[in-house]
């Protein structure tokens, strides 16, 4: 039985179109350069975050974020950035009696910024907010205590496998991977070959219908 699901942020729920390309202008690069960069990163198993030391060696990303903000380009996430199905599989859960929760790894500004699109769900936090990240076991933990219900009740969703994947399971959680973004489409296949995941799914209406 699922009490609980807890959703991942980038590329589960929103489009990281508009932050990549924000980036990508940032740091002086066109965006497709920066696109593929990512893409090849991605392929080889490696952090994204790795993109920028190509561009800028020693970037400092923290740093950098800062400085966004303070020349009034910051983090932005707006409707537009939602995909389409959000608030109705959000909705759709709610009414069916389940806890929905999100929980990613982004900055504490972005929880803000989630707050104020007044989501269907019960209540939301990220790693900044934490200080732990995915996949570290102690974010899972922290999971645990923020759903109600046993390990075992809860579901977490996401587009990574190893940062959501691999690290839910190993914590007694659920875990379904959705086809989305560069990480859910290029390790699908691998996580339902090697049964890493309780569901794969390509929309969050089709995981409201499998849960159910």
């Amino acid at each position: 039985m699922i009490r609980a699901v807890v959703f991942d942020v980038g590329e589960t729920l929103l489009d990281d179109t508009c932050e990549f390309g924000a980036w990508a202008d940032w740091i002086g690069v066109p965006r497709h350069t920066f696109s593929a960069v990512l893409g090849a990163l991605t392929a080889a198993g490696r952090n994204n975050a790795e993109t920028f030391e190509y561009f800028q060696p020693g970037f400092d990303l923290d740093r950098e974020r800062r400085l966004r903000e303070a020349a009034g380009c910051g983090e932005r996430i707006g409707e537009r950035d939602l995909y389409p199905d959000v608030r109705p599989a959000l909705s759709a859960l709610q009414k069916r009696g389940i806890w929905v929760g999100i929980a990613g790894n982004q900055t504490a500004r972005a929880a803000e910024l989630l707050r104020a699109l007044d989501l269907p769900c019960d209540a939301i936090a990220t790693s900044g907010e934490w200080g732990v990240a995915k996949p570290d076991s102690s974010f899972f933990d922290r999971v645990a205590e923020f759903a109600p219900g046993r390990r075992e009740e809860i579901l977490y969703v996401g587009d990574h496998r190893d940062n959501d994947l691999i690290p839910a399971r190993r914590a007694g959680m659920r875990c379904a991977l959705i086809r989305r973004g560069p990480w859910g489409y290029l390790w699908a296949d691998d996580v339902i070959a090697a049964g890493e995941a309780d569901w794969v799914v390509g929309s969050l209406t089709e995981l409201v219908e499998a849960i159910s």
